[in-house]
């Protein structure tokens, strides 16, 4: 099987971050804090500005990509999907939006650096747009899908079957494509039985 992981909410716990920097820069620049952990971008989860936000990752974008720890059993699950014959294609939507000027155009190499230390193996890394993300799964035949995103989410499953990393800002995102996980050992039970052709 073609599997397709994102990274960010689900190599990474996203949320987890978000709401432990969100907050942390709010508190930082003498802003309320108003947390809306239903939403996922950051100008609606803490209802900041643009520039707020763009002002947030530039502080902690570099720190995020480089020192996150990665999901529990990420790298074991991976590793055993790799044993038992499956591809793993990394697709993930990252870019340059709010890098420091210094490190700049270092996005990619910087997430290169960070699944090698973190020992997360794959065949394929790939760089695409989240527009992007369906039609690189379409051309690399990727069987399943590994999300977090709710627009990708919808927008993958037109097309692949998507497993949904469970998060507070994805719960109402479903359809007859999308399966529910909870962790990594649950993504690994939920691909053997869809390669054994129980659901």
């Amino acid at each position: 099987m073609n599997i397709g992981i994102d990274v960010d909410g689900v190599l990474v716990d996203l949320e987890t971050k978000m709401l432990t920097y969100g907050t942390k820069f709010s508190v930082e620049n003498n802003l309320n804090i108003e947390v809306k952990p239903e939403e996922y971008w950051e100008t609606k989860k803490f209802n900041w500005s643009a520039k707020q936000e763009e002002e947030f990752w530039n502080k902690y974008l570099v720190k995020y990509v480089r020192e996150s720890e990665p999901r529990e059993f990420a790298s074991e699950i991976i590793e055993k999907l790799m044993q038992e014959g499956n591809k793993i294609y990394i697709i993930t939507a990252r870019n340059e939006y709010g890098m420091p000027k210094e490190y700049y155009g270092k996005m990619q190499e910087f997430t290169k650096e960070w699944l090698d230390k973190n020992k997360i193996k794959y065949d394929k890394l790939i760089f695409k747009s989240d527009k992007e993300k369906l039609q690189c799964c379409l051309d690399n035949k990727v069987d399943i899908m590994i999300e977090d995103s709710p627009s990708n989410i919808l927008d993958i499953s037109k097309k692949v079957k998507v497993i949904k990393y469970d998060c507070t800002y994805n719960q109402e995102v479903q359809n007859s494509n999308i399966i529910k996980a909870y962790s990594w050992y649950h993504i690994y039970d939920i691909i053997n039985k869809l390669i054994k052709g129980e659901k």
